[in-house]
């Protein structure tokens, strides 16, 4: 899409202002049921996309993202925009300065649509965790969409948006991107900076690009990647154009296969999966059943290091130096018989939290306390890293064998909004084949696979790969080429 996009730009078929016009409504149609976008910012797009204009009209080049409108998830900065997280802690929260990945897209002239709808600071699996409502499935309305990149998967399954950036903590880029029948990819820990995205689990999180197709994520890849003064863990990209590397060529590669997890899925998901290892063998590649003994372990290392890394993190939300804090009752629905008679500064702390931090938030907040404390640490957060390399030299010893792994992206397809409300346990497995990427740092990408029936409708299922770290070239070119076998056969 945003090739073709790019080449109506150059071609002069159409103007940058029309094509977000164009997008903005569409927004305006479909938004008012999907909840995906939190804020829109049409002065700001309408002006970005002028100065392409101008730029055309004297004849200059431009870039292959310039001109093409996307949407940014609403944990990731944009200066001088509100950016509330998902959270109502944040609801009068101005970004004083953009993150990284934004002022990379400002610098290759692409146009911003919006800031879009998510789980409370990437906190959930369903996009129902938002503290400004449920983000729906554009496939089913009375379905989630995923999370925690709710809104940006959303938008890009509605075509409300050409690219759309997301964050990627567990799968919250991957999973949603399944449920919403489009790409999502989580790169190598380090391959995006992080500088100027509300942090939640240091360790696991990352960016996640959700498109249209692989070689639009490769094109944002692209452009947002590289090293970062702000952020240590970054490293170099040397300016690489990744799409340059999809060649549709995958011939000799070596997917491996964990056949536990085939297995144990539902028929209809596991005959999805069948065919799409079927095609692949068909492009010439090689199945290789693969053991990784320890990575049922996995889940639960993950969320107990997730939710101490959350405890830590989160605690900078008191409302002192920013966002809302219980004395700004004109600013909420609360009344003065909500908030207990403040004596003390922590007690203007507990009010502030209790009442503007979502359940979720709390729950996690609490449990990673929990892991952490005195007497419990060994016993669950350092066991927990303790598996985290465990897992790390398993798959080190692996991918010595294969070229990357294959998983079904989630266990089932889209589920009904509040069907797992109540069961945060069932939630949490949601990621079950998502989170290791997360635990490892491997760059991950949810690719759509086809779709099974549910209840009268055809909803889309999502496989993933699983690469060596910062290779995305390998990862993205087996993607692709699966993709351009199913576009070959239209």
């Amino acid at each position: 899409m945003i090739r073709e996009l790019h080449q109506k730009l150059i071609n002069r078929e159409i103007t940058a202002t029309e094509l977000a016009e164009q997008y903005f409504a569409v927004i305006e149609k479909k938004d008012g049921d999907l909840n995906a976008y939190l804020t829109l910012t049409k002065e700001l797009a309408l002006e970005q996309a002028k100065k392409v204009d101008e730029k055309i009209a004297r004849g200059e080049a431009i870039e292959l993202l310039e001109g093409i409108p996307g949407g940014i998830k609403d944990l990731i900065l944009l200066e001088g925009v509100r950016s509330t997280g998902g959270s109502k802690i944040l609801d009068n929260y101005i970004a004083p300065y953009d993150a990284t990945v934004v002022e990379k897209l400002r610098e290759v002239g692409a146009v911003f649509l919006g800031k879009t709808n998510c789980d409370e600071f990437a906190m959930g699996s369903s996009g129902e965790n938002s503290a400004y409502g449920q983000t729906k499935n554009p496939h089913d309305l009375t379905r989630v969409p995923g999370g925690t990149s709710s809104g940006s998967a959303a938008a890009m399954g509605a075509g409300m948006a050409a690219w759309t950036l997301g964050t990627d903590t567990g799968g919250s880029s991957r999973q949603p991107a399944a449920f919403c029948g489009v790409v999502g990819l989580k790169p190598t820990y380090g391959r995006i900076s992080r500088y100027g995205v509300m942090a939640a689990a240091s360790s696991l999180e990352q960016i996640g690009i959700i498109t249209g197709s692989v070689e639009d994520a490769a094109i944002v890849l692209s452009a947002v990647s590289g090293r970062d003064r702000f952020d240590a863990t970054t490293g170099d990209s040397f300016d690489k154009k990744f799409e340059d590397y999809l060649t549709g060529d995958v011939s000799g590669m070596k997917i491996g296969i964990i056949k536990e997890h085939l297995s144990g899925l539902r028929e209809d998901v596991k005959k999805v999966m069948e065919t799409v290892l079927e095609k692949y063998k068909k492009l010439g590649a090689e199945i290789v059943e693969i053991e990784l003994p320890h990575n049922k372990y996995a889940l639960p290392a993950y969320y107990i290091i997730n939710f101490s890394e959350i405890s830590s993190n989160l605690a900078r939300y008191d409302g002192v130096k920013y966002g809302m804090r219980s004395d700004d009752k004109k600013e909420t629905d609360l009344t003065d018989a909500d908030f207990v008679e403040e004596k003390n500064l922590l007690e203007t702390y507990l009010d502030t939290r209790q009442y503007n931090l979502g359940a979720e938030v709390k729950r996690r907040i609490m449990l990673g306390t929990y892991a952490l404390s005195a007497g419990y640490y060994d016993a669950y957060y350092l066991r927990a890293q303790k598996v985290r390399t465990l897992i790390k030299q398993e798959f080190e010893k692996v991918l010595q064998e294969v070229d990357m792994v294959l998983t079904p992206t989630t266990p089932t397809p889209a589920f009904k909004i509040g069907e797992n409300t109540n069961d945060p346990l069932q939630m949490y497995l949601e990621d079950i084949f998502t989170v290791t990427a997360n635990i490892l740092g491997v760059p991950a990408i949810s690719v759509p696979a086809g779709t099974v029936p549910v209840d009268g409708k055809d909803l889309p299922i999502g496989f993933q790969l699983m690469g060596k770290w910062f290779d995305e070239e390998n990862l993205l070119r087996a993607a692709d080429a699966y993709e351009r076998m199913l576009i070959d056969k239209k």
